[in-house]
């Protein structure tokens, strides 16, 4: 049945939404796509139903040919499966609780790991019911502090997640394989250019996962790639660190005034007029730079750190999350903000600009007592053996060739600073190039971390109870809709890929009189008897400009008008995406629209 303009639930708007900063979610909204319920929360209206419905259905059929079998679990899930795994104190602030009229905690699902194994663990006992790979298509719920982009960053969003339970690494090894394949094929068929990324896999656990990553300058992620086949994102990429250095000979370290040098930049310049060397002139790269931060721990706790980076990088806080939460061994996500003055006020001793690190010199030689108990991590690139200018912990002073591992030392090495385009990739496969990406996919091989603090255990071929190993894939499929709307549009509005449109045809009836509107119904009769999906805009009193404009912006890749030509036994097939068109006989529509098309 033809989709008619006249009856169909859709209002189109001329001017964007003042939320929306991103073109799909300016075109989504702007064409009666979807429409904003609450900040990171949207309706979908009957069009984008049906777009949504063909991307699950391509999901679904990729899904399917490698053996997943669909479930569906609720939305709403009690407390004590994400206590046990210590996930409800894991996820902070991301995650939506509420109780029940009984004072019960319930929480609205972020993901489903717990009661996919939990599932198994019920129906499951044997290797010989292994293995066993489920999935589902369902809406998840994460409070992002900041829901951004329309649905590329939502509160609600819907998600294929799918998890492989096996008997061993073997087993998991592949089912990894067979998803990973199996998100080309998707991302493929949805006309998505996808790269494939190491990643970390931060509050999920696991020995590995990769991205797929949707490369655009719109993309939350920055990504790393080079020549010889590396690729990461930047949270996963680890620094090529310099070799120890040999200290014997190296000079003592010494304080001296260096006035009016709270940044890099002045401390160099200080340095170089009033310290200066023989050798070659100070550089950013000679001073160690000491950032106090602010960890926020799943429990809500709050830690500071200090962080000693080469002076002539910049801190990636997200780089430094992801580190500093396997360094601190806290067991899920943490928030990392940089230290401010009511911070600092806790700590005396530290003079702003000026910070230091734990110095192993006598406190009197430097005239101040530098011991914080703050825990103190370094850059890879500090190594025992290298030289550095940094604070004294006195206004106006630094201290010069303070040697790493001689006279100070550190609790820990952490990936703090950012990837540059050229830093040498990890493998040794040349200089990085970096670029942005939405991520579209992530695989994990989770391992036994759900099944172990579940009990997910299993008998295998000798009589012995076995701890499950799983894999968790997830498919972002509300933002795959927007990504793929992000790729496929011009000014005047969206262009959907053939397979991915609300329909195969928009029939225009472009013009006053009954015989046009007649003409047109004939038309689009003869469409569907040939099983071609029909939009049909019929309504008798909207001039053809605005029949145009919203043909444009709803963006049908092929638009039929029946206008003046019709009189002389002709008609105009447009082509949304390149704007051409041409004239046809009537008597020929449908033979040109199936060859065109494929059907």
């Amino acid at each position: 049945m033809a989709i008619r303009l006249s009856s169909l639930f859709l209002r189109t708007l001329r001017e964007n939404p003042v939320d929306a900063d991103v073109d799909s979610h300016k075109l989504l909204v702007r064409a009666g796509y979807i429409r904003r319920a609450a900040p990171g929360i949207y309706s979908w209206l009957p069009l984008g139903l049906r777009v949504l419905n063909k991307v699950e259905t391509i999901v679904r059929e990729e899904m399917d040919a490698i053996g997943a079998q669909e479930v569906h679990f609720p939305a709403l899930l009690p407390r004590e499966p994400y206590e046990t795994s210590n996930r409800w104190t894991e996820y902070g602030d991301n995650l939506f609780r509420l109780k029940d009229r009984k004072d019960a905690d319930y929480l609205l699902a972020p993901t489903h790991e717990e009661m996919f194994t939990l599932l198994v663990k019920d129906m499951y006992s044997s290797y010989k019911d292994l293995p066993v790979t489920l999935y589902q298509i369902q809406t998840k719920y994460r409070d992002e502090a900041r829901p951004r982009a329309g649905l590329l960053r939502g509160r609600e969003f819907i998600m294929k997640d799918s998890y492989s339970f096996t008997v061993d690494e073997a087993g998991l090894e592949d089912a990894y394989q067979a998803h990973r394949a199996a998100y080309q094929r998707i991302f493929s068929r949805l006309g998505l250019e996808t790269v494939i990324v190491q990643a970390q896999s931060g509050a999920m656990g696991g020995s590995r996962s990769e991205e797929f990553l949707h490369p655009t300058p719109i993309g939350e992620d920055t990504f790393v790639r080079s020549d010889g086949g590396y690729a990461a994102n930047v949270e996963a990429v680890t620094t090529v660190a310099p070799d120890p250095m040999d200290a014997e000979g190296l000079p003592t370290a010494h304080v001296e005034e260096t006035p009016d040098s709270p940044t890099i930049d002045t401390l160099v310049a200080q340095a170089n007029a009033l310290h200066p060397r023989e050798s070659a002139p100070w550089t950013a790269g000679d001073t160690l730079k000491n950032l106090l931060v602010t960890v926020v721990l799943p429990t809500g706790e709050k830690q500071m750190v200090a962080v000693g980076i080469p002076g002539d990088r910049s801190v990636d806080l997200k780089r430094l999350e992801v580190s500093l939460a396997d360094a601190l061994e806290v067991g899920g996500e943490i928030e990392v903000n940089q230290a401010d003055d009511a911070d600092l006020r806790s700590y005396p001793m530290l003079v702003k600009g000026y910070i230091g690190p734990g110095l192993s010199l006598d406190a009197q030689t430097l005239g101040a007592d530098s011991t914080t108990g703050i825990p103190y991590f370094v850059d890879p690139r500090v190594v025992a053996g290298s030289s550095w200018i940094t604070g004294a912990n006195l206004q106006g002073r630094h201290v010069f060739d303070l040697v790493a591992g001689r006279d100070f030392s550190w609790d820990g090495v952490v990936e703090a600073c950012e990837v540059r385009a050229g830093d040498p990739a990890p493998d040794g496969s040349g200089p990085l190039k970096t670029a942005r990406g939405i991520e579209m996919g992530h695989i994990f091989a989770l391992g036994r971390k759900y099944a172990d603090a579940l009990g997910l255990k299993v008998l295998d071929s000798n009589g012995k109870l076995v701890t499950v190993t799983m894999g968790s894939y997830g498919v972002g499929v509300t933002r795959a809709l927007a990504a793929i709307a992000e790729s496929n549009h011009d000014e005047r509005g969206l262009i959907w890929p053939r397979n991915l449109a609300p329909a195969d045809v928009h029939v225009v009836a472009a013009g006053k009189g009954e015989e046009i509107l007649e003409g047109a119904e004939s038309i689009v009769g003869q469409l569907e008897s040939a099983g071609f999906e029909v939009i049909f805009d019929d309504r008798p009193k909207t001039s053809p400009g605005v029949k145009f404009g919203d043909a444009e912006l709803l963006g049908v890749p092929t638009v039929l008008v029946v206008g003046r030509g019709y009189k002389d036994g002709t008609v105009e097939i447009k082509d949304r995406a390149s704007g051409e068109s041409r004239e046809v006989g009537i008597s020929s529509v449908v033979e040109e629209l199936t060859r065109e098309m494929g059907s």
